[in-house]
């Protein structure tokens, strides 16, 4: 049935006699045009039954006024989902989470990371505003408020997961659209915090440990490039294979991907020597697990390590532990190359390029000597500047300008630095 547009500022939709439409005068005719055009294809649909509507009247309705919505609604022309405030949101996005640890399908800490970015989240928005209140502009203040708190990795990680339960809330029907769609999470690469951690430095902290159990630990970081502390604490006596000098390290952060569940990494000779000391100590005998004074969940490693960097009179490292393996990492990728550094250390190319590779003091002394194969400067003679008929400057050196032979040899020496 064709449905009337009246023509002025105001449209009045006639659906059926049953429903009245009204528009109010801040919308124009044509807005009333196009919304008598939705009506009767939304007619049309309740006819015949059709539930799902094709992409030009979904998008029409999604990027609709509330209020008129609303109307549609009203009408019995579409269904609006149940208005759920955040903090609903959260709290049962938080409880799914809460389920999904307990069937082994997440771990502890990303359930935690869960639960403190929703804390996080309440810095700044209203726990009972609505979610059909929220819009990607809001979200975008949001970013840029964390923007002025934390740095741009940690935001990308805040955005990252806070999508994760926006597309939860849309999975249930509790949105029709995650409102962070189109907000860009960032950069996940924070090199501000690189530092690298020189073996002097490591020896003077190891004289620092209160104990065996620490030395091993920092062993196990720095020399071993273990992820601290999920794989350290997660190393067990029997995956230490003395016989062939390597040991093997379960990894709980990658153990999701297949063939990822753990690794194979030499028995360095420093690393090596601080685990004996602790498999032949009194406190190890009959023990399962490498680590044992520090496994209460309670203890923060972070905290007793800054503890060892004062007492060792070294300044503090933003990110310690990564510090530690971030160094190591290095070291294998400059001796051995990429894929033994990826293999021994446990991670992709990609990430290590992101996260681990930095450029040190040492490369630029290295490259300050180095010197392009060939013949030395001493062999070669002096170029005749007054024969060669070459122009010069006026302290008696060739003016730049290299003929073709000069431009040929000129490419061949930048070609290592390309």
């Amino acid at each position: 049935m064709s449905i009337p547009v009246q023509s002025t500022r105001i449209g009045l939709f006639a659906i059926r006699k049953l429903y009245l439409i009204t528009l109010g005068a801040k919308y124009t005719e044509r807005t009333a045009t196009a919304m008598k055009g939705i009506v009767e294809t939304l007619l049309q649909y309740k006819d015949n039954g059709v539930s799902i509507f094709d992409k030009r009247t979904s998008v029409w309705i999604e990027t609709a006024p509330k209020e008129i919505r609303a109307k549609l609604a009203k009408a019995g022309l579409i269904e609006l989902p149940p208005s759920y405030t955040l903090k609903e949101l959260w709290e049962a996005f938080l409880e799914q989470k809460a389920r999904e640890l307990k069937a082994g399908k997440i771990k502890e800490a990303t359930r935690n990371l869960y639960d403190y970015i929703g804390r996080r989240f309440f810095r700044f928005f209203v726990p009972s505003e609505t979610l059909a209140n929220l819009t990607k502009e809001r979200m975008q203040q949001w970013k840029d408020y964390l923007l002025d708190e934390v740095s741009e990795a940690t935001v990308a990680c805040y955005i990252k997961e806070t999508k994760a339960c926006f597309n939860w809330g849309v999975s249930q029907g509790w949105i029709a659209k995650s409102p962070l769609d189109g907000v860009r999470p960032g950069s996940f690469v924070n090199k501000k915090k690189a530092r690298m951690i020189p073996m002097d430095s490591y020896y003077r902290l190891l004289d620092a440990c209160p104990c065996q159990d620490w030395r091993v630990i920092i062993a196990l970081a720095r020399i071993g490039g273990l992820r601290c502390p999920n794989e350290v604490l997660n190393l067990r006596w029997e995956d230490v294979n003395w016989e062939h000098s390597k040991f093997y390290v379960r990894s709980p952060k990658t153990e999701r991907h297949i063939d990822k569940e753990g690794r194979w990494v030499p028995l360095f000779p420093e690393l090596k020597k601080e685990l004996e000391t602790l498999f032949f100590s009194p406190e190890s005998e009959g023990r399962e697990f490498v680590i044992n004074r520090y496994r209460d969940a309670s203890q923060n490693l972070r905290t007793t390590f800054g503890k060892i960097v004062r007492r060792a009179g070294l300044e503090e490292f933003p990110s310690p532990f990564r510090n530690l393996r971030m160094t190591r990492s290095n070291e294998i990728y400059r001796k051995y190359g990429a894929y033994i550094e990826s293999q021994w250390m446990g991670h992709s190319g990609r990430v290590r390029a992101d996260h681990y590779l930095m450029l040190t003091d040492d490369d630029f002394n290295e490259a300050s000597r180095w010197t392009v194969q060939g013949a030395s400067a001493d062999s070669r003679q002096e170029p005749n500047i007054q024969k060669s008929g070459k122009k010069t400057t006026d302290s008696g050196f060739p003016a730049f300008s290299p003929d073709a032979q000069d431009r040929n040899a000129l490419q061949t020496l930048e070609a290592p630095y390309k």
